[in-house]
């Protein structure tokens, strides 16, 4: 390699690196010069966890910290919220061109200077505190601070206007859903007592009852045929008798003593008696007409044994009128038992038909029990979830949840945090280095003119035994110079003051900077 035609070349294009090196430097010292100081007042902000342990109270808001943060942050940086933030704080207020910038290039300006950073939190199954930076850029440190301080202010009335809204929503929620199953179960309720009082010798619960009844009613009416039986055929017996013999019984005792017919009807009185009290209350009328009729067979009796001298027309008098007593009582016990076979027929057919309506009644009666069940399961379930939210609430209400704190406020910086002067100089001189090596570059890889023997050699296929270099006169020599010196001052004196020129009456150059800055990591 011919290190000495690549020196030379070198120097030969020297110039031009120099002139562009002057112009990105010129460049970079102007606009470093000319960028307004841009000051940065950041907040610190940390998420402290519940002050209660959930085992004891727990919140019903479970929103994490990091979701409440986003939604907190997409709140504040809303256009309404954004807007009347710059109008009370006097953002834009004597600011250059603020007059002529539309709400939504405010709205933009805002949100591009207002930094919402989160580190820390409950991320990758590792628990970290959370901790919340904001910032925010302006020309005035003061305007800096203040908005700084009011986006914390916003943030910490969100989180707990969110969270106690939260809190009392489910409280509303739980209270509205306890008194609609009231009121389910007061319905269902009412339902169920108006089945049961319209069905209610019908119902299930009796069922054993009804048909113990039942079969009881059954047994007695059984009972009363027979002895219904028994009376007809005695009835049938005293009838053949006194018409056989003219009296209703032999008339002789035991001892084969001949008895009077006053005595022995009052013995078959007493003896009927005995046996009916063994089955018929004393209250029965039965009972109450077989007393009087021993009565009324004692008195006679009496006034027999007082008169034995009575006639055989009066005895026959006396057996007469007991076989009618005797007719009268049996027909009297036989329509007593007429009268209740009839009631316990008619009992029985309502036991039969309260009994084939039962399996019916059970199938409704059991859909609204089991509605009236799930409910009331529903309504205690609901009365412990309001129970939770009452507490939930209170929690919230009291700041004993998970709320956000102020670690540290915004103050008024008191240096700026950029341009980087140094950097922005620093960057237009490289710049220009960079772009005269890449020109020097691009002009020898252009140029195909002869400079040395070896491209002589390599051209035509020739020997060189010897070459004159080219020699410029005076003149050329004057003239060259005075060009590189006067494209020299004009990129040194006509740089800045175009830079200043675009600045001032075109566009600012600062969010341009910024943009270059921040995507060659000099911001």
């Amino acid at each position: 390699m011919d290190f000495d035609f690549y020196l030379k070349v070198f120097l030969r294009r020297l110039p031009i690196l120099i002139v562009l090196t002057a112009i990105g430097a010129a460049a970079g010292l102007s606009m470093a010069l000319t960028l307004p100081p841009t000051y940065r007042s950041e907040a610190t902000l940390i998420v402290e966890s519940e002050q209660i342990p959930d085992e004891l109270a727990a919140s019903t808001v479970r929103t994490g910290d990091v979701e409440a943060l986003q939604i907190i942050r997409q709140r504040i940086l809303s256009r309404t919220a954004l807007l009347e933030m710059a109008n009370r704080l006097r953002i834009y207020e004597g600011v250059d061109g603020a007059a002529t910038m539309s709400p939504d290039a405010r709205v933009a300006d805002i949100r591009s200077r207002i930094r919402i950073n989160t580190v820390g939190g409950n991320r990758r199954r590792s628990a970290e505190a959370t901790i919340v930076s904001v910032s925010f850029v302006d020309a005035r440190p003061q305007i800096a601070a203040a908005v700084a301080n009011e986006v914390v202010t916003q943030i910490l009335q969100e989180n707990v206007r969110m969270r106690t809204n939260v809190a009392t929503q489910t409280l509303d929620f739980f209270t509205q859903e306890v008194e609609r199953l009231e009121q389910s179960l007061a319905r269902v309720s009412s339902q169920i007592l108006a089945f049961k009082e319209s069905n209610l010798q019908s119902l299930p619960d009796s069922l054993d009852f009804r048909r113990s009844r039942q079969a009881a009613l059954q047994e007695r009416l059984l009972q009363i045929e027979r002895e219904q039986t028994v009376l007809r055929d005695r009835r049938s017996q005293l009838v053949t008798l006194f018409e056989a013999t003219g009296q209703t019984s032999m008339g002789r005792t035991g001892r084969g003593e001949t008895l009077s017919p006053e005595a022995r009807n009052l013995a078959d009185l007493r003896q009927q008696y005995a046996s009916l009290s063994a089955v018929l209350s004393e209250d029965n009328p039965r009972m109450a007409l077989l007393r009087n009729q021993i009565a009324a067979a004692e008195t006679a009796r009496a006034a027999a044994e007082g008169s034995e001298a009575e006639g055989a027309e009066a005895e026959s008098s006396v057996s007469e009128s007991l076989f009618q007593i005797e007719i009268a009582d049996i027909d009297t016990q036989i329509a007593y038992f007429d009268q209740q076979k009839d009631r316990i027929e008619a009992e029985m057919a309502e036991l039969t038909q309260s009994i084939e309506a039962t399996p019916a009644n059970a199938i409704s009666l059991g859909s609204l029990e089991r509605d009236y069940a799930n409910l009331q399961t529903r309504y205690n379930q609901a009365v412990a979830n309001k129970a939770r939210a009452e507490t939930g609430n209170i929690i919230e209400s009291l700041s004993k949840g998970q709320r956000i704190s102020v670690i540290e406020q915004a103050v008024p910086p008191a240096r700026p945090f950029k341009p980087n002067r140094p950097a922005i100089a620093m960057a237009g001189l490289g710049a220009g280095a960079i772009a005269g090596a890449v020109l020097i570059a691009a002009l020898e890889l252009l140029n195909t003119a002869i400079r040395r023997p070896q491209d002589i050699q390599g051209a035509l296929g020739i020997d060189v035994f010897a070459t004159i270099p080219y020699i410029r006169t005076r003149q050329e020599i004057w003239r060259r110079r005075v060009i590189i010196g006067s494209v020299t001052v004009l990129v040194l004196v006509g740089m800045p003051l175009a830079l200043w020129y675009v600045d001032t009456r075109v566009m600012p150059l600062e969010p341009l900077v910024d943009r270059i800055l921040s995507r060659i990591n000099l911001a």
